[in-house]
């Protein structure tokens, strides 16, 4: 059992790999917990089940003058304010409509008052994909579309993109066996399909570069109860759901241990 911190800034799980945490073990297996899911339900399918996520911080370096004489200035937030339209175009109009994709502005920080045009801005985001191909374009399109809107306004600009985990992308065989331990445990009615592309991410991706294993989401609503997204102040997971986790999660386990074993 891995006793992992750390998970919510994507580092964890090397911290564990650098500590040797994983060293003569032969599959990895874990979940997260979902109340888009009843208790009893449980979702073990082969593809991606989770993103890439990189972090951008764009600085926007102009001039800064008063607010009344803005012909002095070479303004940053009126450049940031092209520059985030204009990133919602990578997704809308670089990738194929059925790629899934997320470029999202999550910070812009600029000036001190309300008569007074800054010289610099500072953006910050969050760049998703399931596939290498993708997350290399979303890269270099921030970086490409960022200096040309720059260079238009008569700014410079600073772009640092900084590698997050990969996607968490589940391998046929190590879901057969999870499928497996579901079946023998809850019955085969528990399996249900995810039903949607999610562009969170995991850290236990990392795992996965390493290990066979797979990633599974276990239903977290009791009855009755009212679907509570995750990250939500309001969220919680029914108790009975770390059970029934932790029964799948060591059947899982037995699973792969009399699979690898036999082949050995």
């Amino acid at each position: 059992m891995l006793l992992q911190p750390a998970e919510e800034t994507g580092k964890g799980a090397l911290a564990l790999i650098a500590d040797g945490a994983l060293d003569g073990v032969s599959a990895v297996f874990g979940a997260h917990v979902d109340r888009r899911f009843p208790v009893g339900q449980i979702v073990a399918q082969a593809g991606p089940i989770a993103a890439a996520a990189d972090t951008f911080e764009i600085e926007l370096i102009g001039s800064g003058a008063h607010g009344a004489r803005p012909h002095e200035a070479r303004d940053p937030i009126v450049t940031a304010g092209a520059l985030i339209g204009a990133l919602q175009t990578i997704v809308a109009r670089r990738l194929k409509p059925a790629t899934p994709a997320v470029v999202t502005v999550g910070t812009i920080h600029a000036g001190t008052a309300s008569n007074i045009i800054p010289a610099t801005a500072r953006l910050t985001g969050t760049l998703r994909a399931v596939d290498p191909e993708t997350r290399k374009t979303l890269h270099d399109e921030v970086r490409h579309i960022t200096h040309a809107i720059v260079a238009t306004h008569g700014l410079k600009a600073k772009v640092t993109i900084e590698m997050g985990p990969p996607p968490v992308i589940n391998a046929e065989l190590p879901i057969a066996w999870a499928r497996e331990a579901v079946t023998r445990t809850l019955g085969a009615d528990a399996l249900i399909p995810l039903g949607f592309t999610n562009l969170a991410a995991e850290d236990f991706a990392w795992y996965l570069e390493k290990l066979p294993g797979a990633f599974l989401r276990i239903g977290a609503r009791e009855e009755g109860g009212t679907i509570i997204p995750a990250h939500s102040p309001r969220f919680y997971a029914a108790d009975e759901c770390v059970f029934l986790g932790a029964v799948v999660l060591a059947e899982t386990a037995r699973v792969a241990a009399e699979e690898l074993g036999s082949k050995r």
